[in-house]
């Protein structure tokens, strides 16, 4: 096994530059963190007593055209999980579990549809934004009216929605204090108690910052992606799938995931009651320690 230096380290995948950020021991059980939107690899650090807890090494990956990893000309779900493999293979790691929360949750399921089962061990997807899964912007009916606007301009006005993401970019840079209050006004009671503690609050706007480093083109490009009809049918996935869920998700309705699980294979749905969307956060221990016990 690499020794991959704890904290932020930058490596050449499929001639590529990728930004990664690895907490807990270096000899942990390994599992990749695919982030939120807008978010970072620095998202891991949300979750470093908990990976020291548990021994277990976890890495954040910038994904394309995010943070400090170089773009690519067509994001595909295939691609992203052949660069996972890479990752895992340049640090000579042999099996690991990869994890994933909110816009992150549909890449860590690309994950476990293309990935090598001898080597991916388990996956879990956190109240991810799987919007495209079933068709373009297929959960549109669960959405309220300024997510639905959203997924439409996605899918017909790509200016537009450009435009937004460049606005709220410019926001969680240059006027972080605005960013947060427009995120708070969206979560849930459950989710606005825990984002009061000020050292999530520190963390989840430098993570935010670091998404819109080199602007807001990577962040459209993963949403786009999102949104769009997806590459590869949930029904025919053969990985391990752990779905996790809290209950008053104001973000992402809890049914939109739950039709997912429901319909793939190897699926385990966890709802976790009187919790919002940063259940990534609340319920960690939980999560993690699912993956953990997969090896």
């Amino acid at each position: 096994m690499v020794n991959l230096p704890d904290g932020t380290s930058i490596l050449t995948v499929n001639g590529r530059k990728y930004g990664v950020h690895a907490i807990g021991p270096s000899d942990g059980k390994t599992v990749f963190h695919n982030h939120g939107g807008p978010s970072s690899r620095l998202e891991v650090e949300l979750f470093r007593s908990t990976a020291e807890d548990l021994g277990l090494r976890i890495i954040g990956i910038d994904r394309p055209g995010i943070g400090l990893s170089d773009a690519v000309e067509a994001r595909s779900f295939s691609g992203f999980a052949k660069d996972v493999t890479a990752l895992a293979d340049i640090i000579e790691i042999e099996k690991f579990a990869v994890s994933g929360w909110s816009e992150g949750g549909p890449w860590a399921l690309g994950c476990a549809h293309y990935i090598d089962k001898n080597r991916l061990v388990m996956t879990a997807s956190v109240a991810g934004g799987s919007y495209g899964a079933f068709g373009d912007n297929w959960c549109a009916p669960f959405q309220d009216k300024v997510d639905r606007l959203g997924g439409f301009l996605a899918l017909h006005v790509t200016p537009a929605f450009t435009l937004i993401y460049d606005m709220l970019g410019w926001d969680a840079v240059k006027h972080p204090e605005s960013y947060w209050h427009q995120l708070m006004s969206a979560l849930s009671k459950s989710d606005q108690e825990l984002c009061s503690k000020p050292e999530i609050k520190s963390l989840f706007l430098k993570t935010s910052a670091e998404c819109f480093r080199f602007g807001a083109h990577g962040l459209v490009a993963d949403a786009l992606t999102l949104y769009h009809r997806w590459e590869f049918d949930v029904r025919q996935t053969e990985g391990v799938v752990q779905f996790w869920q809290g209950d008053e998700d104001q973000l992402i309705i809890p049914e939109i995931n739950w039709r997912i699980a429901k319909v793939m294979p190897h699926a385990r749905w966890n709802s976790v009651p009187s919790i919002g969307h940063f259940v990534a956060i609340n319920n960690q221990i939980d999560i993690f320690g699912s993956l953990k016990n997969a090896f």
